[in-house]
């Protein structure tokens, strides 16, 4: 018989054994032979015996469990030395996300370490997890809650993914390789991720090949992946440390640089009357106007996109994806 108790410091098991009579039989016939002497120290030890046993016939024995550590939705202990699993935090990123999951395994397998799922979701996944299971990946299906802790947020989709980061382009590599037709983005100063993934999914979706960005790790953060629902996948990330430089390059490989304004002054062309050129970098962002006067030559253009007036301007994510359907539309390949 059996009963578990739980306390501050971990599960009690209590296991209840059944005693003996023919042992207390024993005990009393054994007495009758003691000596006055003996039988007064007999029932001293009795009476100590007496404090920790009852007329139940049950005594008690306790086995105390060891508390089990958890380790973001999965159950166990880790053996890997700290310093190892700091270098790869380093290495790895978590995104989540049906969409976002799905176009990831499809287009980089290999980048995949880990997954989890719930189960409802299992289903929309029987072929990802044929290849983890194949290619010995370990992935956990676990409850909402134990979701919840791995990918550290309850907008999960019922998947989360950890893969190992992708290696940004240098501006030299990125125009090695690029196109007669061609749309890169800039973002300068972006703080919203959600406004990244809104960004990344209409420039997948008008045939934007890269982004510039201070720090090319903001693609793929969780929120950013998840909201671009897949488009992060088709587009390069281009890491820039001097951004001013970083356009300049663009420029001089033949890039005309398209920046946006809700001002509708001589300079700004209406989008409506506006033609795009083939090869395009759209600057976007809070404090563009300081830095393109830097980057700006005889061909630049500054477009405003007409509306009502009855708000200031368009959240930056809209913006783009207006112009990116522009520039689609005149030069789709």
């Amino acid at each position: 018989m059996n009963d578990s108790y739980s306390g501050k410091n971990g599960k009690v098991k209590v296991r209840y054994v059944r005693n003996s009579e023919n042992n207390t039989n024993n005990d009393r016939r054994k007495n009758k032979h003691l000596s006055a002497k003996n039988r007064k120290s007999s029932s001293r030890r009795s009476d100590r015996n007496n404090e920790r046993l009852t007329d139940d016939p049950w005594k008690v024995v306790s086995q105390r469990k060891e508390p089990i550590t958890s380790h973001s939705g999965i159950s166990g202990k880790s053996q890997v030395d700290p310093e190892q699993i700091r270098r790869q935090r380093l290495e790895e990123t978590r995104i989540y996300g049906e969409y976002a999951c799905q176009a990831t395994f499809k287009h980089r397998p290999e980048a995949i370490v880990r997954a989890w799922f719930v189960q409802s979701i299992t289903p929309h996944f029987r072929e990802a997890l044929k290849g983890m299971a194949a290619n010995r990946k370990a992935y956990h299906v676990v409850s909402e809650e134990e979701l919840v802790k791995a990918s550290g947020t309850e907008h999960h989709g019922g998947v989360c993914f950890l893969i190992k980061k992708r290696i940004g382009f240098d501006a030299k590599a990125y125009l090695a390789q690029s196109t007669n037709i061609d749309c890169v983005l800039a973002i300068e100063d972006i703080g919203n991720p959600h406004n990244l993934g809104a960004i990344m999914r209409s420039g997948a979706h008008f045939g934007v090949q890269g982004i510039i960005l201070h720090d090319v790790a903001a693609m793929e953060s969780g929120s950013a992946v998840r909201t671009a629902a897949g488009g992060a996948e088709y587009i390069k990330s281009i890491q820039s440390d001097n951004f001013s430089a970083t356009l300049k390059k663009f420029h001089h490989a033949g890039y005309t640089i398209v920046t946006t304004s809700s001002d509708k002054g001589n300079s700004n062309i209406d989008i409506a009357k506006a033609e795009l050129p083939e090869k395009m970098l759209l600057l976007l962002g809070q404090e563009s106007n300081g830095l393109t006067e830097n980057a700006w030559q005889e061909d630049s253009i500054n477009l405003c996109i007409g509306g009502t007036g009855q708000v200031e301007s368009l959240n930056v994510s809209v913006a783009a994806g207006i112009i990116l359907a522009k520039w689609w539309q005149q030069n789709k390949i």
